[in-house]
């Protein structure tokens, strides 16, 4: 048993040394720990006797008949099934939740200073730091989103954590992430997200203060957007999304807790040996990573400001063609050309709901207030756009092509659904800015009824 330690010690340190993936969005996969060579049956799935005495178990992400471009399974050949594990009790209550009617509706623009993270004194792990800042829908009818937001200081220990209500799109904000999953290892920087599909067990490991945003879908799985006129290349390109390799360990662990998200609350289940132990798998349903700096950005390059969906790197459809249950909308560095343009975000009142985050540097519309680890919500059709500073400054600065957004990483959680803020969000962080609507109460007025178009 100490030479099976001393082994498992050193393939992971091994691992976490030199993590590998694999390349590409929605592909078959098939892989196997080194250590176990031939781990994978040929030629079927469900073997009588699986390499190893291993145990076969399959995820599905969809339903067995769904259409064959959309069904999402994976098969996992582990080590003890899952079903081996003492009954959930329900976790103390925390910030998680998904009661949208604790807090009367607020259609006021609304900007949160950043959210704290608790004190060295005051260990969290992931699992422990979740707080729900607005959503809405249903996880029993399996319809609707919720936004939350990880303030977490302490690697979870003997603990995994898995969502039977959906996938989490998940985006650090301070603070990498070292995540374990039941299909391999990824490691999770600044400007990266992740995400991690409905029912798959992962563990959450960090260095010290760490934040992130994270948006919950209940609905169906994200999707690459279609691209349209674009052409076959752009925006997220399928091969740089990167989905981790098989690595198991074989470790005996009394009490090793296994939180459930379930229908909005949190369970914990204990179970006296590590879940990450699949030694190899193959399929479509799997967790994955991406960097948004190898985004591909569209722009204008003659006139106008392009709808902000051209800056889309995945969506969740809804039933209604050409409307997102949510969407994941980045704002990254690029250059901007346009001539006789205002070239910041326009003025809008907008049939979605827009919930923003700054990962680092300055939003060009809003450059002071708007900080990073902080948000901004926008609900349906409550008016926005550039404050008085950005409004006046680019009204009137010389119109030579320039780099917006270097050093910057914002980006927007779009629904069509209409989001209600948790009790949480708008009063218990303490983080909401009473002084927002400020910002534009000194527009002025430009009208001059006298203009008249100049002759050349």
């Amino acid at each position: 048993m100490a030479v099976i330690k001393m082994i498992n010690a050193m393939c992971s340190n091994l691992m976490n040394s030199a993590l590998t993936y694999f390349s590409g969005f929605g592909n078959e996969f098939a892989s196997q720990d080194p250590r176990c060579p031939d781990a994978l049956p040929l030629g079927q799935n469900n073997p009588q006797h699986c390499p190893y005495g291993l145990y076969a178990e399959q995820i599905s992400g969809t339903a067995f008949t769904a259409p064959r471009h959309e069904n999402k399974r994976s098969w996992l050949y582990r080590i003890y099934p899952s079903v081996i594990h003492r009954p959930f009790t329900r976790c103390k209550p925390g910030a998680l939740t998904h009661n949208w009617g604790q807090n009367p509706p607020n259609p006021n623009q609304m900007r949160w200073l950043p959210f704290s993270i608790p004190s060295a004194d005051d260990k969290v792990d992931f699992s422990e730091g979740l707080h729900t800042i607005c959503g809405a829908g249903d996880p029993m009818t399996r319809s609707g989103i919720a936004v939350h937001i990880f303030l977490c200081n302490t690697s979870m220990e003997n603990k995994c954590f898995y969502n039977s209500d959906g996938d989490f799109l998940i985006v650090p904000q301070q603070g990498s992430l070292a995540i374990t999953t039941e299909f391999g290892k990824m490691e999770v920087d600044i400007n990266e997200i992740c995400v991690i599909q409905q029912g798959m067990k992962f563990s959450v490991n960090v260095k010290g203060p760490t934040r992130g945003y994270i948006l919950e879908v209940f609905d169906n799985h994200f999707q690459l957007p279609n691209l349209g006129p674009i052409g076959a290349n752009g925006l997220a390109n399928p091969r740089d999304f990167q989905t981790p390799v098989a690595w198991y360990e074989d470790r005996e662990v009394q009490n090793f807790q296994v939180i459930s998200k379930y229908q909005g609350h949190l369970f914990r289940a204990e179970q006296d040996h590590s879940p990450f132990d699949v030694v190899a798998w193959h399929g479509n349903y799997v967790p994955y990573k991406y960097n948004l700096a190898n985004f591909m950005v569209i722009n204008a390059v003659k006139f106008d400001h392009c709808d902000p969906s051209i800056f889309t790197v995945l969506t969740c459809p809804s039933s209604k063609v050409g409307t997102a249950i949510a969407d994941f909308v980045i704002f990254p560095p690029r250059w901007s050309v346009q001539e006789h343009t205002f070239r910041p975000p326009y003025y809008h009142r907008n049939c979605m709901s827009e919930f923003m985050g700054l990962i680092h540097g300055n939003y060009e519309a809003k450059e002071e207030g708007f900080l990073p680890g902080g948000a901004s919500l926008h609900s349906i059709m409550t008016p926005h756009g550039p404050d008085t500073q950005c409004y006046e400054g680019a009204s009137n600065d010389e119109l030579r092509p320039a780099r917006v957004a270097y050093g910057t990483q914002a980006f927007m959680f779009e629904s069509s659904l209409s989001l209600a803020v948790t009790l949480w969000g708008e009063l218990t962080c303490e983080k909401l800015d009473s002084n927002y609507y400020k910002c534009w109460q000194t527009l002025k007025k430009h009208f001059d009824p006298a203009w008249r178009p100049q002759t050349h």
